[in-house]
């Protein structure tokens, strides 16, 4: 068995501790796509604090690597119904997550959806004072990100999944087309052998991979599921087949973000 069992939590490159597993009582917060600007990034903070009655949050990451029209519309919109984007500097909206840190208003500082060429932008900013602690990406059997998680690996970036188990389909966001994660035949005989879910396989999957699990539940007996993920190790053999499962399929697609010179949704790396 490895240390999984032992440790429920990982060492972020700040010295803090995220779970390995959902958040629990771990608080984050996302800036949103309309605040990227730098100005407007601190109060978008202090406004989520006083909403949710805290004084700071455990981790606080830029949501999208692409600005919108700022305001606090969450998809604005031109008369023509199209989303309305702008360009804002990403060094600048990390330059003010910096500043939110050393104020004490979050303890570590991270990035959400971003490939490797923005992840470098970012490391490569002249005066670089706090790297990403984390990137959280769409992961799963089917987009495994294996080169990003590589190169995460290489810079102490930890790589969260969202969509571990596949997507709730929602038809604004997914092809309803697209084919359902947890009816894999792969993951399937896999759980069998281990007389467990193929959810519990696509979550132990990433866990043995090095990667922090988003597994959102609302359900006591799901939530109970998701941590006897601890209780059991997929074999190398095991690991390899889910491997090749990989198919860079994306359920999540912001389709209207595809011009933008930051959009990374088309690449896997």
């Amino acid at each position: 068995m490895t240390d999984l069992k032992q440790s429920y939590s990982v060492r972020l490159n700040d010295g803090h501790f995220m779970p390995v597993l959902g958040f629990g009582t771990y608080a984050p917060d996302h800036l949103w796509a309309t605040f990227l600007r730098p100005e407007l990034v601190r109060p978008a903070l202090e406004s989520s604090l006083k909403k949710l009655g805290l004084d700071y949050v455990d981790l606080f990451i830029i949501h999208v690597p692409f600005a919108m029209k700022a305001g606090e519309e969450l998809l604005p919109k031109n008369a023509s119904g199209e989303i309305i984007l702008e360009t804002v500097d990403l060094c600048d909206t990390w330059e003010a997550l910096e500043k939110c840190k050393d104020a004490g208003l979050t303890k570590s500082i991270g990035v959400s959806n971003f490939n490797h060429k923005l992840l470098e932008l970012i490391l490569n900013k002249p005066g670089l004072k706090y790297k990403p602690t984390c990137n959280q990406v769409e992961c799963h059997p089917y987009l495994n990100q294996s080169k990003l998680l590589e190169f995460c690996k290489s810079k102490d970036i930890v790589l969260v999944a969202y969509s571990a188990l596949g997507s709730q389909r929602d038809p604004q966001w997914v092809d309803p087309d697209s084919p359902y994660l947890l009816e894999e035949p792969v993951l399937k005989s896999i759980a069998k052998k281990h007389s467990c879910s193929p959810g519990q396989v696509a979550l132990r999957y990433q866990l043995q991979r090095g990667v922090v699990v988003l597994a959102k539940s609302f359900s006591q007996k799901r939530i109970k599921e998701n941590f006897q993920i601890f209780d059991f190790e997929l074999t190398p053999e095991d690991m390899k087949a889910i491997d090749g499962l990989n198919r860079n399929l994306r359920y999540d697609k912001l389709q209207f973000a595809a011009n933008h010179p930051y959009f990374p949704f088309s690449e896997e790396y």
